[in-house]
């Protein structure tokens, strides 16, 4: 009752409910967007191809726009050229001086990543696109079919093709990127993360449908059923525990005499996330596993090729080990990233705060730097549990649908988000958040 009387003064205030309402147009339109066809294509044979075709890159891809790719649709490529873009450049922050210190710069320099965040996006789709485009001409469907009308199969209409899908798509990539912040600025907020999370709710009611058919025909029972629902609830709940799960490092600012007053002397906490790099160790590893996958649809006649995607094929001992080192691994390097113990030092220092019992300087960084190696393990193996585990309990259940792995990490993350951006926009206009105590924390562990 106290979250649906929160939802409920959601639309009393006019402010909160143009934004909301100008959010569910945003995605509408995604929505609408993923179903119009590029022109040129077989729909009928391109959805069959996907239907019968295995867990490669493309199923990846296709869950994250939302069925879009299967549809060769205008938005077929989604926000992920943007997402890649900004992990680039998030990464060459690391190794290139000139990015590193637009990030230190505050708004005008987050702003001018931005803008090459664009640039960057435009030329990833245009790549993307091109690679689609070839890809499309050179798949048949399993009945000897063709996905791309014969008009556009040779000679200039082959060219033609490929030109008018490099420019569909990459124009489709920038209306979404359009969308995504548009909902930033004038919707809700986290208009990127929304973009991805409706692409993937989109599957839901199909799973659902096919879960229902296969209990109304009698091939599931109540009792399999009642597991599925069991399993989904505590599939859930683990990764909301974890994902909220913070470790707090205490920290002690000086006191210091500002006119006839004593300020200062607060005790805080440095907060560090126990998944501190989030789903992108997933995104990583899985991208990487299903190369072999990938590869052998286009190399169907070379048996090597063949083995290899079959040794790496999910629930075979290769893939679940491959996939473990390689998540483990990502969540490391990615924390490294996103976190460096030496700024965090020398900015602690600067502000005159200090952890209680560590030296300043170097000797805060060391202590830092040992708390996160040592929360990133037991996130890192969360990630690897809630990846490969849910190939088990498909197997083993026999669900017509995958629960779990990457679109369940990115669902409840932007889910918690997205509630912490609404209880923000309540409680400043003097209304209850969502929780009797205390308040949702978002990513960063606020």
């Amino acid at each position: 009752m106290k979250f649906l009387q929160s939802l409920a003064n959601i639309w009393k205030v006019p402010d909160l409910r143009k934004r909301v309402l100008f959010t569910l147009g945003m995605m509408v339109i995604y929505r609408v967007g993923g179903l119009i066809p590029i022109p040129g294509i077989d729909s009928t044979a391109l959805r069959s191809f996907f239907s019968q075709s295995g867990n490669d890159l493309f199923n990846m891809y296709n869950m994250f726009v939302g069925g879009a790719f299967a549809h060769a649709a205008v938005f077929a490529l989604g926000i992920m050229p943007y997402i890649s873009a900004s992990i680039i450049l998030q990464l060459a922050g690391t190794i290139v001086p000139t990015i590193a210190k637009l990030q230190k710069e505050g708004q005008e320099g987050r702003a001018k990543i931005t803008q090459w965040t664009r640039y960057l996006t435009l030329g990833i789709a245009a790549v993307q696109a091109f690679g689609v485009s070839v890809f499309l001409l050179g798949i048949n469907t399993h009945d000897g079919g063709s996905i791309v009308m014969e008009t556009f199969r040779s000679g200039a209409g082959r060219v033609g093709f490929t030109l008018l899908t490099m420019l569909t798509l990459t124009a489709g990539t920038m209306l979404v990127m359009y969308l995504g912040e548009q909902i930033t600025a004038r919707g809700i907020g986290n208009g990127t993360s929304l973009i991805i999370f409706i692409g993937i709710v989109a599957g839901i009611p199909q799973a659902t449908y096919q879960e229902l058919k296969l209990f109304l025909s009698g091939e599931h029972d109540t009792i399999r059923l009642a597991l599925i629902l069991l399993m989904v609830f505590a599939i859930v709940a683990f990764i909301v525990l974890v994902d909220q799960g913070v470790r707090r490092i205490p920290l002690q600012n000086p006191r210091k005499m500002v006119g006839r007053k004593l300020m200062g002397g607060a005790a805080s906490f440095l907060p560090l996330k126990v998944n501190t790099a989030g789903v992108i160790p997933v995104i990583f590893a899985s991208s990487l596993m299903f190369i072999p996958g990938t590869l052998a649809t286009f190399m169907p006649e070379v048996q090597l090729m063949q083995d290899v995607a079959r040794w790496f094929s999910p629930g075979h001992l290769a893939h679940d080990f491959g996939y473990i080192i390689l998540i483990v691994f990502f969540a490391y390097f990615y924390t490294a990233v996103q976190y460096n113990p030496t700024d965090i030092a020398d900015n602690l220092k600067k502000s005159g705060g200090f952890v209680p019992g560590i030296r300043p300087g170097r000797k805060t960084a060391e202590y830092i730097d040992y708390v996160l190696t040592r929360i990133t393990l037991p996130g890192a193996i969360f990630l690897a549990i809630i990846s490969v585990g849910p190939f088990y309990l498909k197997d083993s259940l026999g669900t017509s649908f995958y629960m779990g792995g990457t679109s369940v990490l990115i669902c409840v993350g932007v889910a918690l988000e997205t509630l912490r951006q609404l209880e923000a926009h309540l409680m400043t206009r003097h209304y209850e958040g969502f929780l009797e105590k205390g308040r949702i924390r978002g990513r960063r562990g606020y």
